[in-house]
């Protein structure tokens, strides 16, 4: 009798498993270095307290808001990864792939960081865009630790279909165009008096990043 061998493949889920627990260890955290101001956070979708609060532009660069913003960077990044494995364009165990899309997300995010810096200073406009800012990052990361639990049931369950992800990928997105409505709304003083430069901000890196991202994404799938 022939006997036809075939080698047993085995994923290493391990470092998923690590990596919920680095971000939940984030989020602790940032819990115990101000308890009050993480109970606001979580209300933020139901409440404007924390917004009024913690308004300041030292708040951007707090410990407690890169903690959570850490959190939100592990929490995108492999939800990119779940999204492309349920497509078939990618293995959710792939822990080389997770590292270029976490590095390629934290660069393009400190780059265009950089780059509104330097054209808020070029329209004067830094005090606008620094308050500008730092709303887009609370919800964000609102966002982000809302995709938390959807990743773990991603991962750890094969039922989903690419509906699911679909629906979540949209919800998403208007839960982020609902953030620039509301930043818009809050700072419509400023924005319609200086309306021309905010025009150029929101062209320049707002719309056009993401374009490109589009692009150079659907172009290389071809």
């Amino acid at each position: 009798m022939e006997q036809i061998l075939q080698p047993r493949i085995t994923e290493n889920k391990d470092w998923v498993t690590l990596l919920f627990v680095l971000t939940f260890a984030v989020i602790a955290f940032a819990k115990s270095v101000n308890e009050n101001r993480f109970r606001d956070f979580m209300n933020l979708l139901f409440s404007d307290k924390y917004a009024k609060v913690y308004r300041e532009n030292s708040n951007q660069k707090s410990t407690f808001t890169i903690a959570l913003f850490l959190a939100q960077l592990l929490s995108f990044s492999f939800f990119i990864q779940l999204a492309l494995s349920i497509f078939g364009l990618a293995s959710k165990t792939d822990w080389l792939l997770f590292i270029q899309i976490s590095t390629f997300t934290t660069f393009f995010v400190l780059a265009k960081y950089l780059l509104e810096k330097i054209v808020a200073t070029a329209f004067n406009i830094e005090d606008f865009v620094e308050h500008f800012n730092l709303q887009k990052v609370n919800y964000r990361t609102y966002i982000g630790l809302f995709l938390l639990p959807i990743n773990i049931l991603l991962f750890y369950y094969n039922q989903f279909s690419t509906k699911f992800v679909l629906i979540t990928t949209v919800i998403v997105l208007a839960l982020n165009t609902l953030t620039y409505i509301m930043a818009i709304k809050k700072y419509h003083t400023i924005i319609f008096s200086k309306l021309f430069y905010f025009i150029l901000y929101l062209c320049t890196l707002e719309i056009t990043p993401y374009f490109f991202i589009y692009y150079w994404f659907t172009k290389g799938s071809d």
